[in-house]
């Protein structure tokens, strides 16, 4: 990407992350709701940590830290940096303030845009590599910066309103077709000249099998529909870890699912508490709760492989903060934009994959063991984010993303 571009694009990404703490007071941006979520402070400065670790620390001359102790503070996994401050405890960090983490991601700016400006050597398409790697991570965050305040939001009995917006009936939701697909041998990968992560690499070939795609994603109210026939006290549907999951917590419908005095469902939303829209798809579901809706229609999940195939021609979309509902459209939709989507495919390297030397080796490959992969992208995804390649993981049991169901069957 020509240094101009990068500039105009990272200056982009690095605003959208403070619009989207504006809505929230530093108390809000502080807590911390769950070990697997973070704090939006957090996000802020591990974003521009990695700014300063990765970039400035490499290239800068006589680089100094803005605080030497954030090193540690706001490294998340990167075990060739060194030592990581505790996950489960980011919530305890009442330092630095927001101030000054608003302070710290202003000063490694005003440090990239420099080097940027100055950077006429042969370095200068690796610093333009590393920026983009870091701006695409950023935009990663900026995802889990709503989904973990969501998660922390809904914790409180007042549930307060992340985005006033209103909350309109979506149509009726079309009709659920099957898109058939033809079988053979089929290139899996990223392709193309643009930004991929390691994990989309290499490109190969994969036999897959003629198959169909649902139409669209599955609603809350087909959901609903398994709830009221008992799925989530028949045994039968579940994986045998997700029926000891289910059994567990006593679990009984997805997560942000509430009841109110009169028995009509509420569903929690970054724009409040709701009525439960029917016609919009049920999302937050764990890859559980997907394989045993899948059962119980007498379906199952798509392969990643399966999903690639049929979402390189759909339209990537932007959402609007909740899936939306769908009418009366041909052919395959909300690929992008509304929920992830489970497969049934283990997050496993490519065949003839190496993960790259060094630290930033640790982004993708350690964690491919015991996670399930995730296809397309959310209402949450920032816009530019989403492609036909991209590889999202969670272990079987998340659900505090916005994930949901696209149902696949044998053709």
């Amino acid at each position: 990407m020509p240094t101009h571009d990068i500039a105009t694009t990272y200056e982009t990404v690095r605003k959208r992350s403070l619009r989207l703490a504006e809505p929230l007071c530093d108390e809000d941006c502080a807590a911390q709701s769950m070990s697997d979520a973070s704090p939006v402070k957090w996000h802020l400065a591990h974003t521009t940590w990695f700014f300063e670790t990765f970039v400035l620390e490499r290239m800068e001359a006589d680089f100094r830290p803005f605080h030497p102790v954030f090193r540690m503070l706001f490294n998340s996994y990167y075990n060739g940096i060194g030592e990581k401050y505790p996950r489960a405890q980011r919530g305890l960090l009442t330092r630095p303030t927001m101030a000054q983490v608003r302070a710290y991601r202003a000063q490694v700016d005003e440090r990239i845009g420099q080097l940027l400006a100055t950077r006429r050597d042969g370095g200068r398409e690796h610093l333009s590599l590393l920026l983009a790697l870091g701006l695409q991570h950023e935009q990663q965050h900026q995802e889990l910066m709503l989904t973990d305040v969501k998660h922390l939001l809904a914790q409180n009995p007042l549930l307060p309103i992340y985005f006033e917006a209103p909350f309109t009936a979506a149509a009726a939701a079309a009709s659920q077709s099957w898109i058939a697909f033809d079988g053979g041998l089929r290139d899996i990968g990223f392709a193309g000249d643009g930004f991929c992560f390691d994990n989309e690499l290499p490109r190969h070939l994969e036999y897959v099998a003629p198959f169909a795609l649902a139409s669209r994603l599955v609603t809350n109210g087909e959901y609903l529909n398994f709830m009221a026939a008992g799925g989530y006290s028949k045994a039968a549907l579940w994986l045998a870890e997700g029926w000891d999951w289910v059994r567990a917590q006593a679990l009984q419908c997805p997560v942000y699912w509430r009841r109110d005095g009169a028995g009509q469902w509420l569903e929690f939303t970054l724009m409040g508490q709701q009525q439960l829209d029917l016609q919009r798809p049920v999302c937050h579901l764990s890859l559980f709760e997907a394989d045993a809706y899948a059962n119980w229609a007498g379906a199952r999940l798509p392969t990643e492989a399966e999903w690639e195939l049929g979402a390189r021609d759909a339209a990537v979309v932007t959402g609007d903060l909740h899936p939306a509902g769908r009418g009366e459209l041909a052919g395959l939709t909300q690929m992008y934009g509304h929920c992830w989507q489970w497969t049934s495919s283990s997050y496993a390297p490519y065949p003839g994959f190496r993960a790259a030397p060094g630290a930033l080796g640790e982004y993708n490959g350690k964690f491919m063991l015991n996670q399930y992969v995730l296809r397309g992208s959310s209402c949450a995804t920032p816009p530019g984010h989403a492609r036909f390649s991209y590889r999202n993981f969670f272990p079987a049991g998340a659900r505090w993303q916005f994930s949901g169901i696209r149902l696949a069957r044998q053709d």
